[in-house]
C-alpha cells in the first residue's frame, strides 16, 4: 500500500516530485511520507531549541512564555526550506551567539537592546536576500579559495568546542552527562565499526537511525540519576503562545523601526554573522554532496541562491515581529547530519525519499515543542541536548575541513584562519586568511608550478 500519492513515480535518479514549477512545492503525504524514525529524534532534541530561551530572557528581559513562543514559530518556519525545494535543514546561525549577546549587552536593557536586535536581524536578512536574489551567493561559494573554505569551517568548530569546554562551560557544568551522550553519540554516528554492527544486528540497525536523540535521552536520565540535573516538573496542558505579548514586546509595530545608528552598528556583525553562516552552507554543500553520490536513486539539488533567498525571509519576518537572538541560519549541522546519515544508510524501501527525513524531524520537533509535558519534562535539561549539538557542529566542520585541503600549504592556512576565527571573531579571521592567501597560496608569477602536495 503506497504510503502517499507520489510513491514509486519519481524516475530513478532524479528530483523527488514536486508543484509550482520554480518554486518546487513540496505537500505533505503527497510528495512525501512522514517519517517516524526523524520525526521521534526531532521531538527527543526539541530541547535544542529551547536551550537558547535563557539566553532570550537574560538578554532581552523577555519572559519564559514569550521566549518558549518565539522558539515554536521559528521552528515552524525552518520547514519553508524543505517544503519549497531546499535540502537544508535549517537552524541558527549558532557560533555567532557570543557575538551577538555581547553586542546587545553594550546598550542599555530595554527598548535599546530590542531595537539593536531588530536591527541586527533585519540587516543579517538584507545581507541574505541581496545575495540570493543577484545569484552572488552561488558564485561567490565557488570563488572563495579551498585553503579559505576549510578556514572558515574550522574556525566555526574550534569556536564550538572551546565554548563548550571552556571553565564554567556546559561541558564543566554537566560532565557525567554530556560527556556519556558525546561518546555514545558520536560512536553511533561516526564509528568505524558502526556499519558493521548495522549489517549484522537488526535492532542496533533500529536503534541507530534515532541518531543523538536515544543517546540524549539516556544521559538526561543519568544526569537525574546522579544529581547533575534536577527533576522535572511535568504541566500537563498546551503550551501557552502570547503572541498578543510578544508582538508589543518585539514587533516594530509595537516598539518602533530602529534608528539609522542602530543599523549602523549593528552593520560590522552583520557581516561577521554572514561569514560564520557561509561557514553553514559549505557544511550543508559537502553532507548533501555525500548522501546524493550514496543513493543513486534520487537526486538531491543544493542550490544556495534558494537556500539565501528563504534564510533572508525567516530573518525580515522575525525582525518584523519578533526579534530572535540566535539568527535565521541556512543550516543546522547536527540535524543534517543525523537526517543525512539515516537517509545514506537507509535503502529506498526503507526510506525513499531524503525530504520525507528533511520535514519530519522539524513536524516532531515543532509538534513538540507546542506539548506542555515535553516543555516541562525535557526543560531541565536544556542544556544538554544544546551542548551535544554544538560538539557534534564542531566534529563535523573539523573533518570536512580537513578534507578539503589538498597540501600543506592549504592546511597551513586553514589552521591559522581558524584559530583566528575561533579566538578573535570572523572578522578578522576572513582577513588574516585572505592575506594569507594572497600572500603564499595566489599564484601571481606566471609558470609558477602548483604546490606539491
Amino acid at each position: 500500500m503506497a504510503r502517499y500519492a507520489y510513491q514509486g513515480k519519481r524516475v530513478y535518479n532524479t528530483e523527488q516530485p514536486y508543484m509550482l514549477g520554480r518554486l518546487k512545492l513540496r505537500i505533505p503525504f503527497v510528495h512525501y511520507p512522514f517519517e517516524i524514525p526523524d520525526a521521534v529524534q526531532g521531538a527527543i532534541l526539541c530541547v535544542v531549541p529551547m536551550g537558547i530561551t535563557a539566553a532570550m530572557t537574560d538578554v532581552l528581559g523577555i519572559p519564559f512564555e514569550i521566549a518558549i513562543a518565539m522558539v515554536i514559530l521559528n521552528n515552524f518556519m525552518y520547514l519553508l526550506h524543505t517544503h519549497f525545494g531546499d535540502p537544508a535543514v535549517a537552524g541558527w546561525i549558532t557560533p555567532g551567539i557570543p557575538l551577538y549577546v555581547a553586542f546587545l549587552t553594550t546598550f542599555e536593557p530595554g527598548l535599546a537592546r530590542i531595537h539593536a536586535m531588530i536591527a541586527l536581524q533585519m540587516t543579517v536578512g538584507v545581507i541574505f536576500l541581496l545575495l540570493g536574489v543577484t545569484g552572488t551567493a552561488d558564485r561567490f561559494v565557488k570563488a572563495v579559495p579551498t585553503s579559505m573554505k576549510a578556514g572558515i569551517l574550522l574556525g566555526a568548530g574550534i569556536a564550538s568546542l572551546i565554548g563548550e569546554f571552556r571553565a564554567g562551560g556546559r561541558v564543566m557544568t554537566f560532565p557525567v552527562s554530556i560527556m556519556f551522550g558525546l561518546f555514545v553519540s558520536f560512536f553511533m554516528l561516526f564509528s568505524s565499526s558502526t556499519q558493521e554492527l548495522r549489517k549484522r544486528y537488526s535492532f542496533f540497525r533500529y536503534v541507530a537511525q534515532y541518531g543523538i536523540a536515544i543517546p540524549f535521552f539516556i544521559s538526561y536520565v543519568l544526569g537525574i540519576v546522579i544529581g547533575e540535573i534536577k527533576k522535572p516538573v511535568i504541566a500537563w496542558s498546551l503550551t501557552g503562545m502570547p503572541l498578543r505579548d510578544m508582538v508589543a514586546s518585539l514587533s516594530v509595530f509595537s516598539v518602533g523601526f530602529p534608528a539609522f545608528s542602530y543599523f549602523m552598528a549593528a552593520l560590522p556583525l552583520a557581516i561577521a554573522a554572514y561569514i560564520i553562516a557561509f561557514g553553514d552552507t559549505l557544511v550543508a554543500a559537502s553532507l548533501l554532496k555525500a548522501a546524493d553520490e550514496k543513493r543513486q536513486d534520487e537526486k538531491i539539488v543544493w542550490e544556495p541562491n534558494r537556500n539565501h533567498v528563504i534564510t533572508s525571509i525567516r530573518n525580515l519576518v522575525e525582525s518584523f515581529f519578533f526579534c530572535y537572538l540566535p539568527l535565521a541560519g541556512p543550516q543546522w549541522a547536527g540535524g543534517q547530519a543525523l537526517v543525512v546519515n539515516r537517509y545514506m544508510n537507509a535503502t529506498p524501501e526503507e526510506e525513499e525519499t531524503y525530504f520525507g527525513g528533511a520535514t519530519s524531524i522539524f513536524w516532531g520537533m515543532s509538534i513538540a515543542l507546542l506539548l506542555g509535558p515535553m516543555v516541562t519534562f525535557f526543560r531541565p535539561g536544556l542544556a544538554i541536548g544544546l551542548s551535544l549539538t554544538l560538539l557534534l557542529q564542531g566534529y563535523l566542520c573539523g573533518y570536512l575541513a580537513m578534507s578539503m585541503v589538498e597540501n600543506n600549504l592549504q592546511r597551513g592556512i586553514a589552521t591559522v584562519m581558524g584559530a583566528v576565527i575561533a579566538t578573535q571573531g570572523a572578522a578578522w579571521g576572513l582577513g588574516v586568511g585572505l592575506g594569507l592567501y594572497l600572500l603564499l597560496e595566489h599564484p601571481w608569477i606566471k609558470g609558477d608550478q602548483d604546490v606539491k602536495k
